[in-house]
């Protein structure tokens, strides 16, 4: 598990990367204020939006996590602890005025892109009184 990148990994980096093409800038892996603990993949400061890319293991995707086949209630605990989180996590940055955005790493880059870079203008054209 040590090998498990908690950052940097293959879909946010794809996703950064693209962002970044078109002209998007951006912090990386930001402490949220409310838990120190808790970061984003993706942070958008003015726009007050968070990114996060969810591994399908981790968080419990429905279409690709599979339950290892040893410690199975620990795994089944550990994810439905991270399914928790994650709920917690939007609610709490919602309730602060933030954007929080979740995609699956199986998903396609650009598809994500296209959807962040969407809410990206709906939320500075508000912001600007447009």
């Amino acid at each position: 598990m040590q090998s498990n990148r908690r950052r940097d990994t293959s879909p946010e980096v794809a996703v950064r990367s693209l962002l970044h093409r078109a002209g998007y800038r951006y912090r990386v892996d930001v402490p949220l204020t409310f838990d120190r603990r808790r970061r984003a993949d993706i942070v958008f400061p003015r726009a007050q939006v968070a990114v996060f890319i969810d591994g399908c293991f981790w968080h419990g995707c429905p279409n690709h996590y599979s339950a290892p086949a040893t410690n199975i209630e620990y795994w089944a605990h550990k994810v439905d602890q991270n399914r928790a989180r994650d709920h917690d996590t939007v609610l709490r940055l919602n309730e602060s005025g933030w954007l929080a955005l979740r995609y699956w790493e199986h998903e396609d880059p650009s598809d994500v892109v296209a959807d962040i870079t969407d809410h990206l203008k709906q939320r500075m054209t508000r912001s600007h009184g447009a």
